[in-house]
């Protein structure tokens, strides 16, 4: 079968949405043919990988079978709103060059966000055939609406929420990575809808191959937090976090990332001694880092709900190690520490006070970090495992 995937974020970027587009194309290339539409690698630092920056403007390349479409699209330093719209356009409208280098095509996948980028995948579908499928890994116009990056009001926010709908309702179906994103898409097209969950290799996350990591005090309970450092977080609860871990000596706070605010996170920790911000590493490294750490961290703003199902979870997960995360009362990732046993969910205006007492348990109680590690293990192997989600995909969309 020929799959045609269009998404922004492919490999070499080895984080979110990058991640899981290069996942399921590498999948199906074992027994498809695939083809990749896409950007030039930029996330999550905003700026051209430098192996890419003197690439022409149409880029062509064979990447584990996987034959790949590229084009140098404007990247924002400080990806504001109406910039990150601007890019969006600008991939579109490039993009469509490669469009008319796929020759043949049974199914064409487009990846969410970058909403606009439908368009393609009607092109795709208009003049080479086959079914349109869209994925959506991130509702980007709700979570730049909750977050405050943007007014819901206005002409604007009015087209685009429109526009939004009507290319939802040219798939033939629309699939999600969470139930309650799930709930949310219904409401959105009239399409058929499904549940299509983020995976996780964890032969790859996995306590038992990893090697000590020389960043971590291993007289120290090393708390962790990487992943995009967004507008998603919640930063200032972050700030008030670390200072208030100050108060015990044995609690050091790791920072990993990159994204847009980095900048400003960084500063405010600057003169914090018990913080270290370290860049981005490599998803090859990644392991040493997350099953070294005590604890994981992922503080998210109260107003985000089931726009956005942070994939990060189950790398923290996978690690074996307990997982502190804020949000929402009703979120879906609520339900499934609550299940699953494997981590502890805050919500309550008194979070932070309920956050610094559960950590001095379980720095007084390492059995009990232990078990609640091996419950998160247990579950993302059970619920979340490349090979059985991949294959349910391909199993229920191409045959």
């Amino acid at each position: 079968m020929n799959i045609t995937i269009i998404s922004n974020n492919y490999y070499p970027e080895d984080s979110g949405i990058g991640l899981y587009s290069s996942g399921m194309a590498e999948f199906l290339a074992k027994t498809h043919n695939v083809k990749v539409i896409t950007a030039m690698p930029y996330y999550p630092q905003w700026e051209i990988y430098f192996e890419y920056k003197d690439k022409p403007k149409f880029y062509r390349e064979t990447i584990n079978n996987v034959e790949v479409f590229r084009f140098k699209q404007y990247t924002p330093k400080n990806p504001t709103f109406l910039k990150r719209i601007f890019q969006m356009c600008h991939f579109l409208l490039g993009s469509i060059v490669n469009v008319f280098k796929i020759k043949k095509n049974d199914v064409v996948i487009v990846v969410m966000p970058f909403t606009i980028s439908i368009f393609l995948g009607i092109l795709v579908k208009l003049f080479k055939g086959g079914k349109l499928l869209v994925h959506v890994q991130d509702f980007e116009f709700d979570a730049a609406f909750e977050t405050g990056i943007s007014k819901k009001k206005g002409l604007l926010a009015k087209f685009i929420l429109k526009l939004e709908r009507l290319l939802l309702n040219r798939a033939d179906s629309v699939s999600t990575i969470s139930y309650g994103m799930l709930k949310k898409l219904k409401t959105k097209t009239n399409s058929s809808t499904s549940y299509f969950p983020n995976w996780i290799d964890y032969s790859k996350i996995n306590p038992e191959t990893a090697i000590p990591n020389k960043n971590f005090d291993i007289n120290k309970f090393n708390i962790l937090y990487s992943g995009n450092i967004g507008a998603k977080q919640d930063w200032d609860f972050f700030i008030d976090f670390v200072k208030a871990c100050k108060e015990n000596n044995k609690v050091h706070v790791y920072l990993i990332g990159e994204g847009a605010k980095r900048e400003e996170v960084v500063k405010k920790i600057k003169n914090l001694s018990n913080c270290t911000y370290l860049p981005p590493v490599r998803y090859s490294e990644l392991n040493d880092f997350l099953c070294n750490a005590d604890l994981h961290i992922l503080f998210q703003k109260t107003a985000v709900i089931d726009s956005v199902m942070p994939s990060k979870i189950l790398g923290m997960m996978a690690s074996g190690r307990p997982s502190f995360v804020t949000g929402h009362e009703e979120s879906e990732v609520k339900y499934n520490f609550e299940i699953s046993n494997g981590g502890f969910y805050f919500y309550s205006e008194n979070k932070l006070s309920q956050i610094i007492k559960k950590i001095d348990y379980l720095i007084k109680s390492p059995e009990k970090s232990i078990e609640i590690g091996n419950n998160a293990r247990k579950f993302i192997i059970d619920n979340f495992s490349l090979e059985t989600i991949l294959t349910n995909f391909e199993n229920e969309n191409l045959n």
